[in-house]
């Protein structure tokens, strides 16, 4: 592995990580301040119960997600110290004014924790909702300096200097809307399907049934309104990439010709060799309706664009195809449970629906996996589009192997660590709030 494989390894590996831990980390306050409001209403001990579970499982992902999100700020200096050179006057207002909402978290969170019966109820519950607009503020902030690698904005690049630099344009570039629409509603999902399936598990052994099912309503209901909408920010997401990202269209897509009435392709084997998909099946026009909101329209193939430029193919497609593919399952199972709330209120704890739920817990984190592939891997040979490419970015400095190594290790451990405490907590779960 050489240098430059080893640095784009170790961030996707540092991101890989750490986006599941923010997902959780900016999601799970809302459903603490659900459970926490339904409480100061009814005044049913159970919700406040599950408010001071949640909260715990929240302090456990707001420390793993300060610690890895700390490195991956640390490792844009120290591997790409070019692209910092010259970006980080652009792209850092965002990224200074999510260290203010991570600050505000910080402090909102310790007020939750400590606070209880000792401030106003109404007041307690309130830093407990800041947590989750905290949260989710930096969860968009840092979205929007990722979009703006996708969307480059705010300054004028002439003879290869950075002029006229706007951060206010540059923060708010063309793509940062769709994307954090898009990361957003999949962070809820995502969240909502773990944590609603973690309860049904639990429901399904007998278990402190009355606290589960009320745990389960509240994520579920998050989970399954997100999976809804998602495909509505999809749609806004590919006209995007379709207009400002041709390239990272056609890879998605394995596009490889220009041409009106273009195929969506589902499944199938990409040869890159013979510029085609094997055994996939392939829709008329639904590619070009997607993307140009015509099924006539022409869209742009790999076939138009030069191939030091083209992005990693098959990997591309693939990753969408995951995405996608996990995304129409969570929206099938969402339907399935307002079904179920609307008509058939005796499946809510039926066996089978129970399994559907239990099974959709790592599918909305995959499905975030596969779509920063396709983000990241899509933009390539580019870091910041049609401007800088990724390899004149990384750092000169040898041995960058180790580090990728070293952080391997760190990562691992870490994950073994949170999960060894979530499962902790799930186990005492039912006994100390047995109710």
């Amino acid at each position: 592995m050489d240098d430059f494989l080893a640095a784009r390894s170790q961030m996707a590996l540092s991101l890989g990580f750490h986006i599941i831990f923010a997902c959780i980390g900016m999601v799970m306050p809302f459903f603490m301040a659900i459970a926490h409001y339904k409480w100061l209403r009814t005044g049913e001990q159970v919700y406040k119960n599950v408010t001071k579970a949640w909260s715990k499982g929240v302090a456990i992902f707001f420390a793993t997600g300060a610690v890895s999100g700390t490195v991956l700020s640390f490792e844009l200096g120290l591997l790409w110290p070019t692209f910092m050179e010259h970006a980080g006057p652009i792209f850092g207002m965002p990224f200074s004014l999510e260290g203010t909402a991570f600050f505000i978290e910080a402090i909102a969170l310790g007020f939750f924790l400590y606070g209880w019966d000792k401030f106003n109820p109404w007041f307690h519950w309130f830093t407990g909702v800041i947590v989750g607009v905290s949260g989710l503020a930096s969860g968009i902030l840092v979205v929007a300096a990722n979009a703006w690698m996708n969307s480059p904005a705010g300054f004028e690049y002439v003879d290869g200097k950075y002029t006229n630099i706007n951060p206010i344009d540059a923060m708010f570039n063309d793509a940062w809307f769709s994307q954090a629409l898009h990361m957003t509603l999949a962070a809820f999902a995502a969240t909502g399907f773990a944590v609603a399936g973690v309860h049904a598990f639990m429901i399904k052994k007998g278990k402190n049934i009355n606290f589960h099912e009320k745990a389960f309503r509240i994520a579920a209901i998050f989970a399954t309104v997100a999976a809804v909408l998602q495909p509505l920010s999809g749609d806004i997401s590919a006209k995007d990439v379709a207009k400002r990202q041709p390239a990272k269209l056609a890879a998605m897509e394995a596009h490889f010709k220009t041409e009106k009435e273009a195929p969506l392709i589902i499944g199938g084997l990409v040869d890159e060799k013979a510029n085609e998909v094997k055994y996939a099946v392939k829709i008329p026009g639904l590619l070009s309706w997607m993307a140009h909101g015509n099924s006539k329209a022409i869209v742009t193939g790999l076939d138009q664009i030069p191939k030091n430029y083209h992005p990693p193919i098959a990997i591309t497609h693939y990753a969408f195809q995951v995405m996608v593919g996990l995304g129409m399952l969570m929206l099938s199972l969402s339907i399935i449970y307002f079904i179920t709330l609307a008509k058939k209120r005796s499946w809510l704890r039926s066996p089978w629906l129970l399994n559907l739920f239990i099974l959709a817990i790592p599918l909305g984190f995959i499905a975030i996996e596969a779509g920063w592939m396709v983000t990241e891997i899509g933009r390539q040979p580019w870091i910041i589009y049609g401007i800088m490419r990724t390899v004149d970015a990384v750092t000169p400095m040898p041995g960058i192997v180790y580090s990728f190594y070293l952080f391997t290790a760190v990562y691992v451990s870490l994950s073994i660590i949170v999960a060894f405490l979530l499962y902790r907590q799930i186990k005492m779960v039912g006994w100390v709030y047995d109710v």
